[in-house]
């Protein structure tokens, strides 16, 4: 068999497996089962970029699913908070939009995990009234240049209090997905930091990051036993073509 028909018979026996109409994650990969849904405080609403297609590893649904008062949306633009969630009215004063771009806790002299900045990037006064106040936090979906796109296309996110993050461990990704930054987390991973910090309720961040780590679990195991979901070998460089360009 040639290389072209193995990566076809590959490719249709990927499209074989059945999603799970829930999660819409492959059934091999779907942990609905575990799942309860959590009272929270604090709505969560997720944008999610269109062109984040990664429905093995993703994990904006799953987040979404974890919570009662939560909404998942998929585009690139809404004229106004209340119209991606979906309400005839919402504060976007009282919101916090999770947005990293340029800005480092680290770099920011706090030692703080959440931190409230300003337009210019700077530290807010004020953190514990800040982060006491906010009603719902919005969480974009996608790779850096994705995030990006979303937050530059919604100009009332900058009516939202942005807040990055300062994670004590880089993501449980690991080998699986590397992320460009050590603070840059799953979706998954940010809400239960966020959540259980501001709703001062550690078994939030439990139940997300088991979760979480199950789905792993999953896909690792999935790894070894389907070869739809095998670790695909990197293309090798053409050094010689590199060295005379």
């Amino acid at each position: 068999m040639s290389k072209q028909s193995q990566a076809e018979t590959g490719t249709l026996a990927a499209e074989a497996i059945p999603d799970c109409p829930r999660c819409l994650k492959p059934l091999p990969l779907c942990i609905c089962d575990s799942i309860r849904p959590i009272e929270n405080r604090i709505s969560v609403l997720i944008l999610q970029h269109p062109q984040e297609q990664d429905r093995a590893l993703g994990t904006a649904r799953l987040t979404a699913l974890h919570f009662k008062d939560s909404v998942l949306k998929i585009g690139l633009s809404w004229p106004s908070l209340s119209k991606a969630l979906g309400r005839p009215v919402a504060d976007p004063s009282r919101w916090a939009v999770l947005y990293l771009g340029s800005a480092k806790v680290a770099a920011l002299d706090t030692d703080r995990d959440i931190v409230a900045i300003n337009r210019k990037g700077e530290v807010e006064d004020n953190q514990r009234a800040i982060l006491k106040d906010i009603e719902g936090i919005v969480l974009l979906d996608g790779t850096w240049s994705q995030a990006k796109a979303l937050w530059w296309r919604n100009a009332w996110m900058l009516k939202c209090q942005r807040v990055v993050l300062g994670p004590a461990h880089p993501s449980r990704y690991g080998k699986l997905r590397r992320e460009p930054r050590s603070d840059g987390l799953s979706t998954i991973e940010a809400a239960a930091m966020l959540l259980s910090s501001l709703e001062k309720r550690p078994d939030i961040a439990e139940a997300l990051h088991s979760s979480f780590e199950r789905m792993l679990a999953r896909y690792r195991q999935a790894q070894t036993e389907l070869p739809e979901f095998a670790p695909k070998p990197r293309p090798k460089r053409d050094y010689r073509r590199r060295k005379h360009a």
